[in-house]
């Protein structure tokens, strides 16, 4: 399907003005994609989304002014595999503990989690010696 190796780093400060342009890169490299035969349309949009919520946490809720005020994102394909990682300087959270968002009643906020786990196919989220790391991976 994918053979071709794609590798993207950005790196950003923790400001919401450059969350079109993190966005916009998932979607232009889902409407590259080589030899990829599902929805191209629907792959740009949910990576549009999910790179999009998953900056947006890390400069809302992760960063700390003690820290470097940068959000690192990479992006790496390969033998079908696209992965995501966003690294922040952030004290983190605990995944496990978000909850799921009452769909009936829908609040601002808190939905970025949740969009993430239902359009990919692996998420987790790990403390490393120098801050946080969401990885994110969805199968091509």
């Amino acid at each position: 399907m994918c053979n071709k190796v794609i590798q993207v780093e950005v790196i950003i400060p923790t400001q919401t003005k450059y969350l079109d342009l993190i966005g916009s890169i998932g979607e232009h490299i889902a409407k590259d994609l080589e030899d990829f035969s599902g929805d191209r349309e629907a792959l740009a949009y949910h990576l549009n989304l999910v790179l999009t919520e998953a900056t947006t946490n890390a400069i809302k809720h992760a960063s700390s002014a003690m820290q470097k005020d940068t959000v690192k994102i990479t992006i790496h394909i390969h033998d079908n595999e696209l992965n995501i990682k966003v690294y922040d300087h952030g004290q983190g959270f605990n995944m496990e503990t978000v909850p799921v968002p009452d769909l009936d009643q829908p609040k601002e906020g808190g939905m970025g989690l949740y969009f993430i786990r239902t359009l990919m196919d692996s998420v987790s989220y790990t403390r490393l010696d120098d801050g946080n790391v969401l990885e994110i991976i969805k199968y091509l």
